[in-house]
């Protein structure tokens, strides 16, 4: 956002030409001309007062706005808070863009409302702002660590976990049509009971879900190097194109492991299901390895228990699973081969991708 909503005590402008302050216009020729004079100015702060800017936006809402967004930075001062409020509703329609705003006294509530997301700081005019914030600082420093490392971590791992979330579902359903098309379009399911609801819960639950511990940086190079940030704008961790891209890895890996198991089983049905659940559960296992960024000790915890749990739960799923066949060669080397197909090509890209186009984040830690 181009525009910084504040009540100034004083301000020291450091640009080329120095801050614009825009003196009191009373009616609409003043507004006009004052207006046209900022056009002619560059790489200039505005500085408006409450009722100049009333003025500004009754007349001339449109050029205001639009001069506003190209400054590097706006000042209003003495605002009323519905002025206040009706700043930032600009803003998200002119733009937009996404809005934060950030306050310390009661004035300031209509304006934290009605932005996409509210900060509000404790201090001595009390705590109704940050009672009616999305989030509450002690101090205003604090912003900076909010938005560079706690707003740019919470981003990266909801986009990550939500696309994880959709992959692992996708892949099980490509896996089912697979396995209907094969056998005619017969409605008979692959994976019946428990099968299917521990594939869901207990089996890849917790690698998935620990996924909210990863990070690319640590907290003091996202402080140090802000321009990270500027990624999250761009939108690309969460997109038409990130998402098309786990689509088509979530059907390449279900077709695998469903062709591969019936392909390589010998002559009962039964085999079929050991052979494609297994590959699949350490399908998963190994994708949430590769996503993986900096790990975590309760990441690796979450991996062994997620496997040692389908271990043991083997000898419980007798009515699924043939366990004496699990326990043969043939059965390891089978479930060996499906999973390599299915996850070593992706690996292989994933070493191609940051070794000639590496993202901007792992310049800093290499």
């Amino acid at each position: 956002m181009q525009a910084l909503l504040l009540e100034p005590r004083a301000w020291d402008w450091s640009f080329p030409s120095g801050p614009r302050l825009c003196p009191g216009v009373t009616n609409r020729g003043e507004a006009h001309l004052e207006l046209n004079a900022f056009r002619r100015k560059h790489d200039c702060a505005l500085v408006i007062s409450g009722d100049s800017l009333e003025v500004c936006l009754k007349y001339y809402e449109y050029e205001f706005m639009e001069l506003a967004c190209q400054c590097p930075a706006v000042v209003c001062c003495r605002c009323a808070p519905t002025q206040k409020a009706q700043i930032v509703r600009l803003l998200q329609e002119r733009t937009g863009r996404l809005t934060c705003a950030v306050g310390d006294g009661g004035n300031d509530v209509s304006m934290i409302q009605e932005s996409d997301c509210g900060v509000g700081v404790e201090g001595k005019e009390g705590k109704q702002a940050s009672l009616a914030a999305d989030f509450s600082i002690t101090q205003f420093r604090h912003l900076g660590r909010l938005l560079m490392v706690h707003g740019r971590n919470s981003y990266k791992r909801s986009a990550a976990l939500s696309q994880f979330v959709i992959h692992r579902s996708l892949c099980i359903s490509t896996m089912q049509a697979v396995f209907s098309s094969v056998f005619y379009f017969a409605s008979v399911p692959l994976y019946q009971g428990f099968l299917i609801i521990g594939y869901s819960t207990v089996y890849t639950m917790f690698p998935v879900f620990s996924l909210v511990l990863d990070k690319d940086v640590e907290s003091e190079v996202a402080m140090l190097y802000p321009e990270l940030y500027k990624d999250l704008l761009k939108g690309r961790p969460l997109s038409y194109k990130t998402f098309l891209i786990w689509v088509l890895i979530s059907i390449y890996q279900g077709s695998t492991i469903m062709y591969g198991a019936l392909l390589l089983f010998e002559s009962e049905f039964v085999h079929i299901v050991a052979i494609s659940f297994t590959s699949l559960i350490l399908t998963e296992l190994l994708m949430v390895a590769l996503t993986i960024q900096t790990w975590h000790w309760l990441m690796t915890v979450a991996e062994l228990l997620s496997l040692a749990c389908y271990i043991a739960s083997l000898v419980f799923l007798h009515e699924f699973i043939d366990v004496y066949f699990i326990a043969t060669l043939s059965f390891l080397w089978k479930v060996s081969v499906i999973t390599l197909v299915s996850c070593l090509p992706l690996y292989v890209l994933k070493y191609l991708r940051r070794r000639f186009s590496p993202p901007s984040y792992s310049k800093l830690t290499s």
